[in-house]
């Protein structure tokens, strides 16, 4: 078994039900197993808000108009996943939708409403009918995650273990899950490496998007859960598929996400320029800077891989009144140095929401007994090739109570652990920003077999450099191994479909209408 190279676990903790990770899905998830009276611990990486879920902005997709129906938002989801989506998968997320997000409104969720009372509805791109619940207009996110922790804080019978690395999954002499090793900077008996030992393990962990240099993800969005559940022996898929914003406020040298400058502002009338002070979105699509996200991602793309540079430029110096109709924006980059009445603002496609992860039933199972995964963490196959807005928030919704209702049907006693089996060594925190940027060059927007080839030699380069045992050196590691692993399936699909888009295959091909199925050293294909 790998595993990563750390102390034997100091300490020890015994609970019902293990739940990695603090965003929709793992809340949601601890607060339904609590209702089926199980003890749980949510185990989380930094504090309990500071997921990626506070980040969500527009809203969260459901039937709850009379004139629309499951059915229609199904369609809109097959349309955006371009034939990857499971249609199983999409008629529960769209069919228990309504009902995962009134259970929500219960929990405590304050959502927009119209003078009368009901729910006001918004349309996003790609849907056909107004399904968008929103909270505080554009803060979506921080109200779920308000409310999801208020609920979570009521119940004494929920343990919360904050600023905590998940390092490995523990399995008992069958290969079921038996809890997971981690690494606590706390006080007391709980600092240091320890392990919590659980009947069933639910990885909620969140994103990848760190493993590219420039991303809207939050610093914690290392594919902890993806790497730890391929040292484990589960099942990842469709890693391929990653969702670029085309305009994000580049900041050079940071690790932190990327603020989004949103399309609002090209339609009021802002321009992209290359270094030289030309508008190159001029007669490359008849929309121009409004064309859509990824027509402009691949265009920004290619102006900085002809340059050679990190980001193209957006100029608002001409926009009236930008200071106040756009606040927000405009407070991001005052923070950075930046006048947008006065100076060009630096802009890059950042990567934005991962479709593919651990492999999942409809229950939530991943292809290790008592394995469960929810959020995007999980490949659950309602979004295919590229996720259709706003159903990611849903997806968490839905997938966390069948995981609950799941465990609750069949929890076996608490196995005994098996530790030891083949290490992995961990790699020096100094290659991060190295990776990030080779991600960025040759397997970002746009990839084909010699850029991807490329960035392959890099990070095999990058993972002779060996580092101590520490928290930003597992995470280093966790970021090499999901890498890699999206290197191998891009390389694989040689086709451009949804958010994969390969200029050596610039067409979509049905011999490719399937899925690649990675190991942590193998890989195999399966047709739909």
């Amino acid at each position: 078994m790998h595993r990563l190279s750390a102390p034997e676990p100091g300490w020890f903790e015994t609970t019902d039900v293990l739940v990695v990770g603090s965003g929709i899905a793992g809340l949601t998830a601890a607060l339904h197993l609590r209702e089926a009276g199980h003890h749980v611990t949510v185990v989380t990486k930094v504090n309990i808000d500071d997921g990626s879920t506070r980040w969500a902005q527009g809203g969260i997709a459901a039937v709850l108009h009379p004139l629309d129906t499951p059915e229609a938002h199904a369609d809109d989801t097959h349309v955006a996943g371009v034939g990857l989506c499971d249609p199983v998968a999409v008629k529960v997320l769209t069919e228990e939708g309504p009902a995962r997000i009134r259970e929500l409104i219960r929990m405590g969720a304050t959502f927009d409403r119209n003078p009368d009372g009901s729910l006001m509805l918004t349309r996003e791109g790609g849907h056909h009918a107004d399904r968008i619940v929103h909270a505080g207009g554009d803060a979506t996110g921080a109200e779920v995650q308000r409310a999801l922790h208020a609920a979570v804080r009521r119940d004494p019978w929920i343990r919360l273990v904050e600023h905590a690395l998940v390092l490995d999954l523990l399995k008992d002499r069958t290969g079921r899950a038996a809890g997971i090793t981690l690494h606590v900077l706390g006080e007391g008996t709980e600092d240091g490496v320890g392990a919590i030992l659980a009947r069933a393990v639910v990885l909620a962990t969140g994103g990848l998007g760190q493993i590219f240099s420039v991303t809207t993800n939050p610093e914690v969005s290392t594919g902890d859960g993806v790497a730890v559940a391929l040292r484990a022996g589960a099942v990842v898929t469709d890693l391929e598929f990653v969702q670029f914003h085309p305009t994000s406020l580049y900041l050079p040298g940071t690790r932190a996400q990327q603020p989004l400058v949103s399309e609002a502002l090209r339609g009021e009338g802002a321009h992209l320029k290359d270094s030289q002070g030309n508008r190159f979105m001029l007669g490359r699509h008849e929309l121009a800077e409004l064309a859509p996200r990824d027509i402009v991602a691949k265009n920004i793309t290619r102006v900085m891989h002809e340059e050679g540079t990190e980001h193209v430029w957006l100029d608002a110096t001409h926009v009236p009144d930008v200071t106040n109709r756009f606040p927000t924006i405009t407070a991001y980059c005052h923070a950075a140095g930046i006048d947008p009445t006065a100076d060009l603002i630096p802009v890059a496609p950042a990567a934005h929401y991962a479709s593919g992860g651990v492999r999942t039933d409809l229950h939530g199972r991943t292809s290790i007994p008592g394995l469960y995964a929810c959020g995007e963490v999980a490949c659950t196959g309602v979004h295919g090739a590229n996720r259709l807005a706003s159903n990611s928030l849903l997806e968490g919704l839905v997938f966390s109570r069948r995981i609950a209702e799941d465990i609750a049907r069949e929890l076996p006693s608490q196995a005994d652990p098996v530790f030891g089996g083949a290490e992995q060594k961990v790699v020096d925190e100094a290659i991060r920003p190295k990776l990030q940027r080779a991600m960025s060059r040759h397997a970002g927007v746009l990839r084909s077999e010699s850029s991807l080839d490329a960035a392959s030699a890099t990070l095999t380069e990058l993972g002779g450099h060996q580092g101590r045992p520490r928290n930003v050196s597992w995470e280093a590691t966790n970021l090499l191994t999901v890498a890699n692993g999206l290197l191998r399936a891009a390389a694989y699909r040689k086709e451009t479909r949804g958010c994969h888009w390969r200029e050596d295959f610039p067409e979509a091909q049905e011999a490719f209408r399937g899925h690649v199925l990675l190991g942590l050293d193998t890989m195999t294909w399966e047709d739909m």
